[in-house]
C-alpha cells in the first residue's frame, strides 16, 4: 500500500537534451501527512486513535499587539492547545485534517529537495533570494496547505539566503476566487455534474465492493462498505492512508492489495472519473489558463520576466484533476507531498542563425519571439507523454515528453472559460 511521501527524486532527474533551456517551473505539491479530516474506525477491533499527538511543533506563537505604543513591541505570548470532544487536553494533540509533524518535515525536505534540484545542480536559479519576483509561492486558504508552503519555502530559500529585505510572499485567494482546486462551491454547474459523476461510480462500483464486506465490514461497525455508505468509502480510505503513513497499526485486511486497491479504484472513479469537457473546462481551466498566461508572458518578455520557480500548494483533488484533464492519471490516490510539474524550455537559436540577423536591429527582435518552447509535464519523478503532443510537429522530434508550447497553449485555450461565472450557472 502506497502510504508514504513521494520525494523529489533529485538525482534521477532527467536533464532536457542539448539545446533546451530551463525558463520557467511550475510546482502543484499536495500538503504533507496530516491527520484524518473526520474520526473513523476508532473502536474495537480497528481501534485506529481518534486523538493523534503527533503535533509538538510550533505551538507557540508571539503575536504582536498593536496600538500600545510606537517604539514598544507589547508582545503576547500563548501556547495553542487542542482539547478534544470529551474537554481533555494532552502535548501535541492535533486538530482532524491538521499538518502533523511527520507532514512538515516532509513538506521542508520537499523544499530542500527542490533547492537541491533547480539551485545547486541546474543553476537554474541563484543560491541567494535577492529578488522576491524571482519566485511566486501560492497556497489555498487551508490551514495545512498554508503550513505546507511555510516549510518549502523555508527550503528552498531560508533566511540566511535571503538579502536583507528580502522576505518571500507567500499569496492567498478568497474563496470565490480560488482557482488552485475544483471550486464547486463557487460554481454550482461544476459542483451537479461532479455529484452526476459521482452517481454513476456508486451505480458501478457498489457491487464490486460487495465481496469485501466479509472482510471489513467489521471493522466499520458491521455496516457494508459502499462508496455512498456510512463511512463512506473515501472516508475509510482517507483513515487507513493517514494513519498507515504516521506508523499506526492498520488491520491487516487494508494492508492487503487486493483489498486496498479495489477500495483506491473505486474512490478514484468517484472522485476524479471526469472525462466531459464541461467538466474539465470548469475544474482546472483557469488554473491552467493563469500557469499559460504567466508561460506566454515568460516567452515573449524572457529575462525582462524575472518569474522563474512558483510553487503552489494544494490537494490531492487538484493534481488528479490536473493529470486527468490531460489524461495522464494513473487512477492512484496521488500521496502526500507528491506533485505535478510543468517546465518551460526555451529551444536555443543556432550561432548560425544568429549571425544571419545580427546587425537587423526589429527583425532580430522578431526571430528571438520566433524561439521554439516546449513543456514538459512530470508527476511521481516521471515524465508524461501527453497524447495531445503525440502527433508528429506537436513535440520535441525524438522525445515525445516535449510538448510544443503552442500546442498546450491551444489545448490551455479550448480549456479556458470565457466567462466562467455564467458557465457556472446550472442549467435548466
Amino acid at each position: 500500500m502506497q502510504d508514504g511521501p513521494v520525494p523529489l527524486d533529485v538525482e534521477s532527474y532527467p536533464v532536457a537534451p542539448e539545446g533546451l533551456d530551463l525558463e520557467q517551473v511550475h510546482v502543484y505539491v499536495r500538503h504533507g501527512e496530516r491527520t484524518p479530516v473526520r474520526v473513523r474506525m476508532s473502536d474495537p477491533p480497528a481501534s485506529i486513535s481518534a486523538d493523534w499527538q503527533m503535533c509538538n511543533t510550533a505551538k507557540s506563537f508571539h503575536e504582536t499587539v498593536a496600538g500600545h505604543g510606537p517604539t514598544t513591541d507589547d508582545g503576547l505570548w500563548y501556547r495553542k492547545v487542542v482539547e478534544n470532544r470529551y474537554g481533555k487536553t494532552a502535548e501535541g494533540l492535533c486538530l482532524l485534517g491538521e499538518l502533523t509533524d511527520i507532514g512538515k518535515k516532509s513538506t521542508y525536505s520537499f523544499g530542500t529537495a527542490l533547492r537541491s534540484l533547480y539551485i545547486d545542480r541546474l543553476k537554474f536559479l541563484p543560491p541567494k533570494l535577492e529578488d522576491e519576483h524571482l519566485t511566486y509561492f501560492r497556497s489555498t486558504n487551508i490551514a495545512r496547505t498554508i503550513e505546507s508552503l511555510q516549510h518549502i519555502v523555508h527550503g528552498v530559500y531560508p533566511p540566511s539566503v535571503c538579502a536583507p529585505g528580502t522576505i518571500p510572499s507567500i499569496i492567498i485567494r478568497n474563496g470565490v476566487d480560488e482557482n488552485l482546486v475544483s471550486n464547486t462551491l463557487a460554481c454550482k454547474r461544476l459542483a451537479l455534474l461532479e455529484l452526476q459523476f459521482a452517481e454513476a461510480a456508486v451505480a458501478v462500483w457498489n457491487p464490486r465492493l460487495q465481496p469485501l464486506d466479509k472482510k471489513v465490514s467489521r471493522y466499520i461497525g458491521g455496516r457494508p462498505l459502499r462508496l455512498d455508505g456510512t463511512p463512506r468509502a473515501s472516508g475509510i480510505l482517507d483513515t487507513v492512508r493517514s494513519a498507515a503513513a504516521h506508523g499506526f497499526r492498520v488491520p491487516p485486511e487494508f494492508m492487503d492489495h487486493n483489498v486496498i486497491g479495489l477500495i483506491e479504484a473505486a474512490v478514484t472513479a468517484e472522485w476524479f472519473d471526469i472525462k466531459s469537457e464541461d467538466g474539465r473546462r470548469l475544474g482546472m481551466g483557469r488554473l491552467l489558463a493563469d500557469a499559460s498566461e504567466k508561460m506566454q508572458r515568460k516567452t515573449q518578455l524572457n529575462s525582462k520576466d524575472p518569474t522563474k520557480l512558483l510553487v503552489h500548494t494544494t490537494h490531492d483533488s487538484t493534481l488528479a484533476a490536473l493529470l486527468c484533464t490531460f489524461d495522464v492519471f494513473d487512477d492512484k490516490w496521488p500521496p502526500f507531498t507528491s506533485s505535478v510539474t510543468f517546465e518551460l524550455f526555451r529551444k536555443r537559436t543556432p550561432a548560425s542563425k544568429q549571425d544571419n540577423f545580427s546587425g537587423l536591429g526589429a527583425l532580430s527582435s522578431v526571430w528571438r519571439r520566433q524561439d521554439e518552447h516546449y513543456v514538459r509535464m512530470r508527476y511521481k519523478n516521471e515524465n508524461m507523454v501527453l497524447p495531445m503532443c503525440a502527433e508528429e510537429g506537436k513535440h520535441l522530434p525524438g522525445s515525445p515528453e516535449f510538448c510544443t508550447f503552442e500546442t498546450f497553449r491551444r489545448r490551455v485555450e479550448e480549456l479556458t472559460p470565457r466567462d466562467w461565472a455564467g458557465e457556472c450557472i446550472p442549467r435548466t
